[in-house]
C-alpha cells in the first residue's frame, strides 16, 4: 500500500509541476485584430504556425513568411481551415539569405499597406553557412531578423502603435557574445562539438534580447514598441537538424517537461496582444510576465555594438 501512495503522490506532484511550471499561464486578451496585418516567420510549423492560426481568428490578415514554398503552402491551407479565414497569405522568406530578406521586403511594402505586428519567430540550430558567409544560426536567429526589421521599420511606424516581437529562449542566460570571433570568423563561436552547437544557439538567443533592448531605444518617440520572449520548453521541430541521440532524448523529455506549440506560443500572444504594456518595450517576457534578466543581456554598450556591427554586415 506504501508504494501505491508513493507513485500516487508522485503522479500528482508531476500533474501539478507540469500544470504550474510547464505549461504556466494563458493570455488573457480579448482584443480582435481585423484591420491589422501581422507578419510571423517560421510560420509553416510549431510555435509560429500555432501563432498564426491564433491571430487568424482574431481578424487578423497574416502573412506566413517561409523559407520553403512547398511547406509554406501546406502551412497557408492549415491555418486557412483551422482559423475559419481567407485573410492568410503565404510570402517566400528565406532569412539566411539577404538577397531573399530584401526581395521579401520589397514586395511586402509594395503589395500590403499596412504592417501592425511583427514577429521574428524563426529559429534554427545547425552548422552551416548561410549564402553571405555568416554562421547558419547567428544569420538565420539573428542577422536576418535584424535585416528584415529594419526595412519594415518605416511601415510599422506609419501604422502605430504597432509592435516587433522577436522570439528568445532562457538559453540566453548562458550566452555571451565574442565580437573578435563574430569580426573575424563571421560566426559566433568556431565550434563544432554538440555542445559548440548549443552555447552558439544561446548566444544567437542573448543577440535577440540585446536586439530588443537596443531596438526599444531606438524606437522612442515613436508608436513602436518591442519584446523579447520566452515561449518555454516547447516540442517542436526545432532539433529535427541534431543528431538522432539528441533527437530521441528532446522527444521522451517532451512527454513531461515541454509545452504543446499552442501553450508555448501563449507569451508570444501575450505581447503582440496585451494593451498596457508599452511602457515595458524592450523588456524580456516569460510565461506571460516580464521578467527581470542579467546585466549582460540589458549592457547598453553590448546592445549598442551588436547593433553596429550588424548593420555592417548586413550592408545597411
Amino acid at each position: 500500500m506504501f508504494y501505491i501512495l508513493l507513485v500516487l503522490g508522485l503522479v500528482v506532484l508531476a500533474y501539478i509541476f507540469r500544470q504550474v511550471v510547464v505549461i504556466g499561464k494563458s493570455c488573457k486578451s480579448n482584443a480582435k485584430l481585423h484591420g491589422k496585418t501581422v507578419i510571423v516567420t517560421g510560420s509553416n510549423t510549431g510555435i509560429g504556425k500555432t501563432t498564426a492560426i491564433e491571430l487568424a481568428k482574431r481578424g487578423a490578415r497574416v502573412i506566413l513568411a517561409c523559407r520553403s514554398k512547398q511547406r509554406g503552402e501546406a502551412a497557408l491551407q492549415d491555418v486557412k481551415r483551422e482559423s475559419g479565414s481567407n485573410q492568410v497569405v503565404f510570402m517566400q522568406l528565406d532569412l539566411a539569405s539577404f538577397k531573399s530578406v530584401r526581395s521579401f521586403a520589397e514586395n511586402f511594402l509594395k503589395t500590403e499597406p499596412r504592417l501592425d505586428i511583427l514577429i521574428n519567430n524563426a529559429g534554427l540550430h545547425i552548422f552551416d553557412r548561410t549564402e553571405d558567409g555568416f554562421g547558419m544560426t547567428f544569420g538565420v536567429n539573428h542577422l536576418g531578423h535584424f535585416l528584415l526589421t529594419n526595412l519594415l521599420l518605416d511601415r510599422l511606424k506609419e501604422c502605430g502603435p504597432s509592435r516587433v516581437l522577436n522570439v528568445s529562449s532562457t538559453m540566453h542566460n548562458v550566452g555571451s557574445i565574442d565580437f573578435d570571433c563574430l569580426n573575424t570568423h563571421k560566426d559566433l563561436r568556431k565550434g563544432t562539438s554538440i555542445l559548440d552547437g548549443i552555447r552558439i544557439y544561446s548566444d544567437s538567443k542573448l543577440c535577440n534580447v540585446l536586439f530588443t533592448h537596443e531596438l526599444a531605444k531606438r524606437l522612442k518617440g515613436t508608436k513602436v514598441t518591442c519584446y523579447s520572449i520566452h515561449p518555454g520548453g516547447v516540442k517542436t521541430e526545432l532539433a529535427r537538424n541534431t543528431d538522432a541521440a539528441s533527437q530521441m532524448i528532446l522527444s521522451n523529455l517532451g512527454i513531461f517537461f515541454m509545452k504543446t506549440p499552442l501553450q508555448g506560443s501563449q507569451t508570444t500572444l501575450h505581447c503582440a496582444l496585451q494593451e498596457g504594456i508599452e511602457h515595458l518595450s524592450g523588456r524580456y517576457f516569460s510565461n506571460c510576465t516580464v521578467r527581470n534578466v542579467f546585466a549582460k543581456a540589458r549592457d547598453d554598450a553590448a546592445s549598442k555594438k551588436l547593433w553596429e556591427i550588424s548593420e555592417r554586415f548586413c550592408g545597411i
